[in-house]
């Protein structure tokens, strides 16, 4: 579990405020994340409301460092590792969350090329050829995303360049990564 003095990005810490809820736990997920340094699995947390978990769980607010004075109306916290051997979709299709989680949030570490390698991409690659493909690029980047998405349908996102790995370096908004924003958002339908 975490608590909020984990979270270097809170207000007391390095993390630029931001005036949204959603964009200020992204941004103390990605910073929490890069407290952790680079080449580690993806990590998928639960978002709840602050205030309601003073209330009906204090116990746990108490272990997550939540009192009075805090002043973060969103909690993440940490879930169990994320198996390795079990791709990322097929995993977060198995997941579901019970109604006290009001959004979740992942962060996951992937190399990205930039869209003019698109034209140098080789036809007819399986997914371990391009994996290896891109790996080798000279052009490839290796980014830290932190996807989030609440049940009412809001996004947010943050990228980190490990080559521009500073706090006041990490672009955030809402439709950054898409297709992982839908396949979290997927985990609070049925």
């Amino acid at each position: 579990m975490l608590s909020m003095t984990d979270f270097p990005g809170s207000p007391v810490g390095g993390t630029p405020l931001a005036a949204d809820p959603l964009t200020r736990a992204v941004l103390e997920i990605d910073e929490y994340s890069a407290g952790l340094g680079w080449d580690q699995p993806a990590r998928l947390f639960a978002l709840v409301d602050t205030a309601k978990l003073r209330v009906q769980e204090p116990s746990l607010a108490e272990q997550l460092g939540i009192d009075d004075t805090t002043t973060a109306s969103l909690t993440p916290v940490e879930q169990d590792e994320i198996p390795a051997d079990v791709p990322l979709d097929e995993f977060l299709a198995t997941i579901a969350w019970p109604d006290a989680v009001i959004g979740c949030a992942l962060t996951v570490e992937r190399l990205m090329l930039p869209p003019s390698a698109e034209d140098a991409e080789p036809e007819g690659m399986d997914e371990a050829q391009l994996a290896k493909w891109v790996a080798r690029h000279p052009d490839r980047e290796e980014v830290r995303m932190t996807v989030a998405v609440l049940r009412d349908g809001r996004r947010e996102s943050a990228l980190r360049l490990r080559a521009k790995d500073s706090a006041s370096e990490v672009l955030t908004g809402s439709a950054l990564v898409p297709g992982l924003a839908d396949a979290l958002a997927a985990t609070f339908e049925g």
